[in-house]
Formats: structure tokens, C-alpha cells, sequence
């Protein structure tokens, strides 16, 4: 588990790569559903991923082995009345946040920090 700080400094490096380089997000079907279910728009998506907070931390760093990039980091939201699983990562280097999972949670989540 990581501490305030360390969740606060993440989401400050992740805001701030996000406002300059944007972000990419997994076409995975379940991603796509939840936007469907939700009545959501792409673009409220990444307005929810701006407001993240520390409270919203459910656990990481941790290790992302499929394209060598940076840790992963886990959070929720309830949005609409739906417990929402999120996991973003800075990246590589130079190029575009990554938000891998967007999709309403299949688990109860654990929040740490709140």
C-alpha cells in the first residue's frame, strides 16, 4: 500500500502528463459497455480521471510486465450509483497517460486512504 503522499504525487504527475500529452485508453470491451451503461461520453471519462483523488486510491504501485512501462495504479468512483475499477499509468516517457481498465467494477474495492 502506498501512502498519501506517494498517491498525491502520482495523481499530480498524471494530471500534469495528461494536460500535456492527453490519453490513450484500451479498447477492451468491457471499457466501452460501461460507457454504454453508464450514459456516459468519452470526454466525461477523462473528466472523471482529472478529478481523482487520494480518497479514490484502492491500491499500487504495481508492476506493469505486458509493454515494460510505468506501474499501474488502481482507483474507484461511483458514478451514476456504480462502483467503477480504474487503472491508469503515466506511461512511457514522452507520450500520452494510459487509462487500461475503465469498467464498473467486478469486485467489491478496497480504498486505504479514505
Amino acid at each position: 500500500m502506498s501512502t498519501e503522499e506517494e498517491v498525491a504525487s502520482f495523481l499530480n504527475e498524471f494530471k500534469t502528463k495528461l494536460s500535456i500529452y492527453d490519453i490513450f485508453y484500451f479498447g477492451r470491451s468491457k471499457n466501452a459497455q460501461t460507457l454504454i451503461d453508464l450514459e456516459i461520453k468519452p470526454i466525461e471519462r477523462t473528466e472523471i480521471l482529472k478529478k481523482l483523488a487520494v480518497p479514490d486510491y484502492s491500491e499500487g504501485p504495481i508492476e506493469e510486465r505486458m509493454m515494460n512501462g510505468a506501474d499501474m495504479w488502481v482507483f474507484g468512483k461511483v458514478i451514476k450509483e456504480k462502483e467503477v475499477y480504474i487503472k491508469i499509468t503515466l506511461g512511457n516517457f514522452g507520450e500520452r497517460v494510459i487509462c487500461i481498465s475503465f469498467h464498473i467494477s467486478e469486485h467489491q474495492m478496497n480504498y486505504p486512504l479514505k
